[in-house]
């Protein structure tokens, strides 16, 4: 039996923040910087590339109460994919000069894939943000094997 659908990727991510232009003026910067254009829209603010929109709505005010938990139910953190090792590298550059919260710098880490290899940065609520380069040659054999190698912690199923 087919399936009803086949998702071709994500088409947008909505972030929930707690300061609305605080939040904008980062996302201004740093997506501006990775060529994502502004996007006028009359309930949100939102930014766009040929790949994927991304958009902010302000939190309610009771929740603006409550750090950002990336383990609590909801968004964990968000990876975007860029094409070379040195996107992750120059991208890495422009947080540093632009004194943005840098939570790891540029580094291989193989527990997620061979070569794979990204840059961890925070956006002002905390939301663990990352820019990742992991060679596609390794998820079209994963997807065309149908089994992914990576060593799992924990409960495998």
């Amino acid at each position: 039996m087919a399936p009803p659908a086949e998702v071709l990727g994500v088409e947008h991510v909505d972030l929930t923040v707690t300061d609305l232009a605080r939040s904008a003026r980062f996302y201004d910067e740093v997506l501006g910087a990775l060529g994502f254009r502004r996007v006028p829209h009359a309930t949100y603010v939102g930014w766009a590339n040929a790949h994927l929109t991304i958009g902010l709505r302000a939190a309610s005010s009771a929740s603006r109460q409550a750090p950002f938990d990336r383990y609590r139910v909801g968004l964990h953190h968000l990876a975007l994919r860029v094409r070379t090792r040195d996107d992750v590298d120059r991208l890495h550059d422009f947080l540093a000069r632009e004194g943005l919260t840098i939570l790891d710098p540029p580094a291989e880490h193989p527990e997620y894939g061979q070569r794979y290899y990204a840059v961890y940065f925070a956006d002002p609520d905390g939301m663990k943000l990352e820019a990742v380069h992991f060679p596609w040659g390794y998820w079209r054999k994963v997807q065309s094997e149908g089994r992914d190698e990576r060593p799992r912690y924990g409960n495998p199923s």
